[in-house]
């Protein structure tokens, strides 16, 4: 998905122990109510028409709802340093398996369901596309997404093989740092080197975000600096430029009608509040129901586009749009809120449970194994066991007992 899914939003309170972040629940589910409303107002999807029809504001806000996409790949970049802070790699891919995983199953399958029992809006491929879908890798081997919002997972598991590099080596303000800058400098080369590798891991349009969140990560951890203002202008900069192919990509041929400037606005928006976030402007905020809107964000995104879009095309001729719209909203964080509780809590627990036992036993063979082959090459000449003793014994008496050549 296209934002992070960390295990937890807590951030160390500057030598006060842990304070969990929740401004950062709140804008993860603003973000995702963003993208809904992209979808279920801009697409024709489902409606069967232009959807402006229905309400001209709502539709030209809602054209730069995939703006929500841009939010949480900040987001992700902030919470994903925050959360591997002091981690070992087998801790980190464990909170990450353990995270992602659970509600995305339940995506697909439900998606799946919908799709093969309603099939007008789209179909559900077949059964190699829905397996092959399971493992959230459909993109590195070429079959298409179920879902159309899939696509942004794929990003994010990027993201987070290329920072396992920093969580292996241990996460360090130098060794974020560099990464950033080494990132930046991969994403701009990547434009003019003819590599597909090269631009499929620099990740060019959305690098930016993952940096910069980075950047104000340790700005909020230890104290802003020129360095770390400077990594967040240079990525402000760059997502900037990215800004009109985002628009064309997101708008299609209305692009050319569209003005940008509400998209480069969004972006700025974007920076500051995570900047705002950055020097403590919200750490005081403590509402406790931004803990469950948080909870909701992932589910949300996950299940929203297809069986929502599905919802439109059975209702629509039967319910006015104005009530249709916000009734699917509803359902649709009641069917989230219901994942969450009755599938990512228990799955995500017995996926870390049985990870961790699995990495306890690694290591362990590990340390035994090393033990062991450390034993055989610092004792070379040590006396030989009995089997070898009594092989030496038979060698001798046979030798002894041939006759002497004449």
């Amino acid at each position: 998905m296209p934002f992070a899914v960390p295990g937890t939003l807590a951030a160390p309170g500057k030598g006060h122990g842990q304070s969990r972040l929740y401004v950062l629940d709140g804008l993860r589910l603003l973000a995702a109510l963003m993208v809904l409303a992209y979808h279920y107002i801009t697409l024709r999807d489902g409606w069967g028409n232009d959807p402006h029809t229905f309400s001209p504001t709502l539709y030209h806000l809602s054209q730069f709802g995939w703006l929500g996409v841009e939010v949480f790949f900040l987001i992700s970049g902030f919470v994903i340093c925050m959360s591997a802070w002091g981690r070992s790699l087998g801790d980190f891919v464990k909170s990450r398996v353990s995270r992602l995983y659970p509600a995305y199953w339940v995506g697909v399958l439900l998606t799946a369901a919908v799709l093969t029992l309603w099939p007008k809006v789209r179909s559900a491929d077949n059964l190699e596309t829905v397996l092959t879908n399971l493992t959230m890798l459909q993109q590195g081997v070429g079959v298409s997404d179920l879902d159309d919002v899939y696509w942004s997972l794929f990003v994010e598991l990027k993201f987070y093989l290329l920072f396992a590099l920093v969580v292996y080596r241990g996460v360090t303000y130098r060794r974020c740092v560099l990464f950033c800058g080494l990132w930046t400098v991969a994403g701009v080369v990547a434009l003019k080197a003819d590599s597909n590798f090269l631009s499929v891991w620099a990740i060019a349009p959305y690098s930016p975000y993952f940096i910069a969140g980075i950047a104000f990560y340790l700005m909020h951890r230890f104290k802003p600096t020129l360095l770390l203002w400077a990594i967040v202008a240079v990525e402000f900069l760059l997502a900037q430029h990215y800004v009109r192919g985002r628009l064309v990509m997101n708008v299609g041929a209305k692009a050319a009608m569209a003005h940008g400037w509400p998209a480069r606005v969004g972006v700025i928006l974007a920076f500051a509040i995570m900047a705002a976030i950055a020097l403590g402007v919200f750490d005081k905020v403590r509402w406790r129901w931004l803990l469950t809107a948080g909870s909701l964000t992932y589910p949300l995104y996950l299940l929203h586009m297809y069986i929502g879009f599905t919802l439109i095309d059975l209702l629509r001729h039967k319910v006015p749009a104005l009530v249709l719209l916000p009734g699917i909203v509803v359902f649709m964080l009641l069917l989230s809120y219901a994942v969450h509780r009755l599938v990512e809590r228990p799955l995500g627990k017995w996926l870390r449970n049985g990870i961790q036992k699995g990495l306890q036993e690694m290591r362990r063979n590990s340390k035994t194994q090393a033990a062991s082959e450390s034993a055989s090459k610092s004792a070379p000449d040590a006396p030989p066991g009995p089997v070898a003793e009594a092989a030496e014994v038979a060698e001798s008496y046979r030798v002894g007992s041939q006759r002497p050549s004449l």
